[in-house]
């Protein structure tokens, strides 16, 4: 029988955590996400057949729902536990979706625009560019450019 809540106490002493949802066909991590308490199982509770339209479930809800069909269960693994606050939290959880291609995440991690991955000639561009000396009015618009995965690799 798959564990679908912590034992007593043990939420209590795991304190804010990051966790990833895993799938057992071929150990895929598809989902990762922070929390306290049972959070982590909150997404296989779900009640996925009150929804008619597969178009209206997440990626995350049809990833799971395709896992159930196959007669298989979600693997669920804590990665970071004892995390002093959310904050960090969020900084640990936005470091794994970054290291994650692919998730059904909905959003990306917080911060990872501004501090997210970066080739070092970016960070290079970033951190050690001259300063410009405008002479002229400006009007300056700011393109969000997202890394390939070759410089992920």
């Amino acid at each position: 029988m798959p564990i679908d809540s912590f034992p007593s106490g043990v939420a209590a002493k795991l304190g804010w955590y990051v966790y990833r949802l895993i799938d057992p066909e071929d150990g895929e991590t598809f989902y990762v996400g922070k929390g306290t308490g049972d959070r982590i199982f909150h997404h296989v509770r779900g009640d996925w057949s009150k929804i008619d339209d597969e178009d209206t479930l997440s990626l995350k809800a049809q990833r799971i729902q395709e896992i159930r069909a196959a007669e298989r269960e979600v693997r669920h693994v804590v990665h970071r536990h004892g995390i002093p606050d959310q904050k960090v939290a969020y900084e640990v959880e936005a470091a794994l979706i970054d290291t994650y291609p692919g998730l059904t995440n909905i959003a990306g991690g917080h911060g990872s625009g501004d501090r997210g991955p970066r080739s070092v000639e970016e960070i290079i561009a970033q951190y050690a560019a001259e300063p410009f000396d405008a002479r002229h009015r400006l009007l300056l618009v700011s393109v969000g450019l997202r890394l390939s995965d070759d410089v992920m690799d």
